[in-house]
């Protein structure tokens, strides 16, 4: 645990500040709403449900405004190089991005919930002072409006006790505007569920721009302005606790108080999106640039398992190692794109990435390179975008774990350091590696069989061969393999892979893996990077806490996860 906070305090805060502001902001609006002798009047006819529905919108208006900053990319891609040199701790908040994104989400959902079920109330409170006809102070109140001379005066929005709430609801633009927002939020919220996202990723991509609705909506949403206050002016001559009381005489004689006149509450979300919005339309702006310039598909590769290779090279293209871009095809699908991680090296002349079928769109994107068109399909690039998986060169030593086809971040880094030992790069700080590479068939083990390879190859020349232990699982074999491969034990390479390093047959053992690791460097920093199931991610995180020592000055596990 003291591990895990050390190397995630500034995240921990971020995230207590975020939420210390929005209890502020709630119960500051709260009180306001409920207290304000501005509202007192209002108070009458609407009650505590006044200041439950102004205090949620208050949230809503600031979590909207922070809901697209962590997915403005090029702008946490500059953050993260800009902090290149800092210390892990302060680039972590940089690496949950997507979860911070959310989190706000779901309050969002909250605030909205809160928000709703207040303003039901209000309007049926509405509705029912104007029909219910007992001389109260709530019926005086919302018959101010007959009165000719202060027809501009109005506190309730629903003018004639024909109207019902659910008409008022629909005929106005804050209800109206609000059941669109509402509607659009929810879809967005239940189409973003991991199972849909994963296995329709198309109906998540389209359906979550309804971002653009949800937010013109809520620009527009206080325009009819039903919250009303008291006027400065009128309460200068009339204040509702000297004249609340004798209502029934307003007017009525020289001496009497004059009726309160009211004024509908600006719109202010505006004001909250305002920055956001002009931070998020520049990033657009800049990636829709960047997105035409032309790629040149300079080979494409069909490797084993239906995973397609293309080698591009585009203009002034300056990537890192763990890096990725956004990929759209224009031949299949105008507006999708989809994020894929890079494969290549920063020192190659050309980047690449590893596409596997899994979906409509990868499957069309396949079938289209497998016929070998002429000429070749338009490809736009969108890219790089900066991802945790960047700062494994500042591990001492370093712990790569890759399910499938999460094993495309480390081969780019495998690629560098390929380069850097050839290049006798002496600023390299890593000094040991331990790669695992977890698949399900052996077909996968194909994909960089030549790159491990020549990593074994140099690794000898170098006498550099303690440099790198790389270990391949098989999670899902039959009789036949493992009887081959038990077979042919004794060669000098695996008979699946080619390689020198034997294929196993399961999983890792975590607890064995983390201990020898720790026996090795006790006094080292270990970096462990994932790309992998949520699952596996929660294991390794338990390892990482349970082998990290007391001490810090001993071994020290700090997880990493791949997100995009």
């Amino acid at each position: 645990m003291g591990n895990w906070l050390a190397s995630h305090w500034l995240s921990v805060l971020f995230l207590v500040s975020w939420l210390g502001l929005n209890m502020f902001l709630f119960v500051y609006a709260f009180l306001n709403y409920e207290q304000s002798d501005k509202y007192y009047y209002t108070r009458q006819i609407l009650g505590t449900a006044l200041a439950f529905a102004r205090a949620s919108a208050f949230c809503l208006n600031f979590n909207s405004m922070m809901i697209l900053i962590p997915v403005c990319r090029n702008l946490l891609s500059f953050l993260r190089g800009t902090c290149s040199f800092c210390n892990r701790s302060l680039r972590k908040p940089l690496d949950h991005n997507l979860l911070f994104h959310k989190l706000v989400a779901y309050m969002i959902c909250i605030f909205t919930a809160i928000h709703v079920i207040a303003h039901l109330f209000n309007f049926e409170r509405y509705s029912r002072s104007q029909q219910v006809m007992d001389g109260s102070l709530a019926f005086v109140l919302s018959n101010l409006s007959r009165h000719e001379k202060e027809k501009d005066s109005w506190l309730n929005p629903i003018q004639s006790p024909n109207t019902t709430a659910m008409l008022a609801t629909f005929t106005s633009v804050a209800g109206l505007t609000g059941v669109i927002a509402t509607t659009a939020l929810v879809l967005m919220v239940t189409s973003a569920m991991e199972f849909i996202r994963r296995n329709y990723f198309e109906l998540f991509w389209y359906t979550h721009h309804l971002f653009i609705v949800y937010i013109i909506c809520l620009g527009i949403h206080g325009l009819g302005g039903i919250v009303r206050r008291q006027t400065e002016e009128s309460m200068g001559e009339s204040h509702p606790y000297n004249c609340s009381q004798s209502f029934l005489e307003w007017d009525k004689y020289e001496w009497s108080c004059r009726r309160p006149h009211f004024v509908g509450h600006p719109p202010e979300s505006w004001k909250w999106i305002l920055a956001p919005i002009a931070l998020y339309i520049f990033e657009r702006i800049l990636r829709f640039y960047r997105s035409q310039q032309k790629v040149v598909i300079m080979k494409v590769v069909m490797h084993p398992s239906k995973v397609l290779e293309l080698q591009m090279c585009k203009r002034g293209f300056s990537m890192e190692v763990g890096q990725y871009i956004f990929v759209n095809c224009p031949s299949i699908s105008f507006l999708e794109w989809h994020p894929f991680t890079l494969t290549s090296a920063p020192e190659e002349e050309f980047f690449s990435i590893h596409i596997r079928a899994a979906g409509d769109w990868t499957e069309n994107l396949i079938r289209t390179f497998e016929q070998r068109p002429s000429p070749m399909p338009r490809i736009a690039v969108d890219g790089p975008f900066g991802t945790v998986s960047e700062d494994v060169f500042q591990y001492e030593v370093a712990v790569l774990v890759g399910a499938g086809i999460g094993v495309t971040p480390f081969a780019s880094i495998l690629k560098s350091i390929w380069y850097k030992f050839q290049r006798a790069d002496h600023k390299l700080k890593t000094q040991k590696i331990y790669f695992y590479w977890i698949c399900r068939e052996t077909g996968a083990f194909a994909w960089f069989n030549n790159l491990l390879n020549s990593l074994e190859q140099e690794m000898e020349e170098l006498g550099k061969t303690d440099f790198l232990n790389y270990r391949l699982f098989l999670t899902n074999w039959d009789n036949d393999i493992a009887g081959h491969a038990a077979l042919n034990f004794d060669k000098a390479t695996d008979v699946l892979t080619g390689l020198k390093q034997k294929t196993s047959f399961g999983r890792p053992m975590w607890d064995n893996e983390f201990s020898r690791i720790a026996a090795a460097h006790p006094k080292s920093v270990v970096g462990v990077f994932l790309c992998g199931p949520r699952t596996l991610a929660k294991s390794l995180r338990k390892r990482c806490q349970r082998y990290s020592s007391l001490d810090p000055r001993k071994v020290q596990f700090y997880f990493n996860k791949e997100t995009f």
